[in-house]
């Protein structure tokens, strides 16, 4: 019997509803070939939604997304909205839908092909064959903690974790481990911070009980963002706080050569939000010339998610193969190649993805 997937799609603003409409198109020709289907509901998010109903993320929104099986969002913002302030904000529509979801994993995977490693501003050699995953605990932490204050001469900001904030990221680390090389590299600041030395003993006694089968190491932040650079290909799993994550799955993100290269994934105990890391780029909006690789793949990490993964497969084995094509958005292509608009070449990725099915 076949079964129907109800998705969510939040196009948002910018390039958001561009990319999206190529994520579907994708979807759509794959079910043609699969025992399931689609079934979508569009909803606004970010800027959209404050011009249509004066909130970021309203409250038909949320529920649309919390009866779905998985959420796809486009992008949120713009200079239109750049005015407006605190819950007003486009962005923060995307705080109240993870917090929403339940989200408290944000995991951001970074792979550099071969015939994208010229496009990183570091040398070839040194990241082609880089394939990472950076789990980063996202509902906790020093952006979370209470108290926090500013009486105009003193500021505070509180790291806290629980052992079960901990532990509930730290296995989604060490499952992920095992469908990848079977390593993790849990990030911290034990050598300073009382928080970290938790972290620490946590993610040691989670490891031992349930996880002994996969490789663990430590390795303190500053040094982490070092080897990022000097050596990224060492990584398979990264796993670690919100602050640390947020500095590591940034600097990892300078890898390939452009943002419009990287899926992100917001999990947690129900509904998955999947979305692409670049932002809305409204100075291109409209015009065709967005990269749709990031949303795609986004697209496979939600198939992943839902259990469909010789689906998700499909897709990164056939944008693999498109990439050794020549044709390339504007933000990948260099000399050799030839000038793609956003549905060209994802008109290219879902031919090649559907040879793979």
């Amino acid at each position: 019997m076949s079964k129907t997937y109800k998705i969510t799609l939040l196009p948002g603003d910018g390039i958001g509803p561009e990319v999206v409409a190529e994520s579907v198109k994708l979807l759509d020709a794959i079910a043609e070939k699969s025992e399931f289907s689609f079934e979508y509901t569009t909803a606004n998010a970010g800027g959209a939604a404050i011009d249509a109903h004066n909130d970021p993320m309203p409250q038909s929104t949320v529920d649309a997304c919390k009866a779905s099986d998985a959420v796809l969002l486009g992008a949120v913002g713009g200079p239109k909205w750049d005015e407006l302030t605190g819950a007003m904000r486009p962005e923060s529509g995307l705080l109240k839908i993870r917090k929403e979801l339940g989200t408290f994993a944000n995991l951001r995977p970074v792979a550099v092909p071969a015939s994208l490693a010229e496009s990183s501003p570091l040398r070839a050699e040194a990241v082609a064959g880089v394939d990472l995953l950076t789990v980063r605990e996202l509902t906790g932490g020093i952006y979370f903690g209470q108290p926090v204050g500013n009486d105009g001469f003193e500021a505070f900001n509180t790291m806290r974790y629980t052992v079960p904030e901990i532990e509930r990221v730290a296995r989604v680390a060490f499952e992920w481990a095992r469908k990848r090389r079977n390593k993790v590299t849990s990030v911290d600041k034990a050598n300073v911070l009382e928080v970290s030395r938790l972290w620490r003993d946590t993610v040691k006694r989670l490891h031992a009980a349930e996880f002994s089968d996969v490789e663990l190491d430590h390795m303190y932040i500053d040094n982490a963002t070092m080897q990022m650079v000097i050596n990224p290909r060492q990584f398979d799993v990264i796993l670690t706080g919100n602050i640390f994550g947020d500095i590591l799955s940034d600097t990892s993100a300078t890898l390939g050569g452009s943002l419009g290269l990287l899926p992100s994934a917001s999990i947690g105990s129900g509904v998955g939000l999947f979305e692409p890391v670049h932002g809305s780029a409204p100075d291109i909006a409209g015009q065709g010339k967005a990269n749709p690789i990031a949303m795609i793949l986004s697209t496979a990490m939600m198939l992943d998610h839902l259990g469909e993964g010789a689906a998700a497969t499909a897709i990164r084995n056939g944008l693999e193969a498109a990439l050794k094509q020549p044709l390339r958005t504007g933000d990948l292509c260099t000399k050799g190649h030839t000038l793609a608009s956003t549905s060209e070449l994802g008109d290219l990725i879902r031919a090649e993805t559907l040879k793979h099915l």
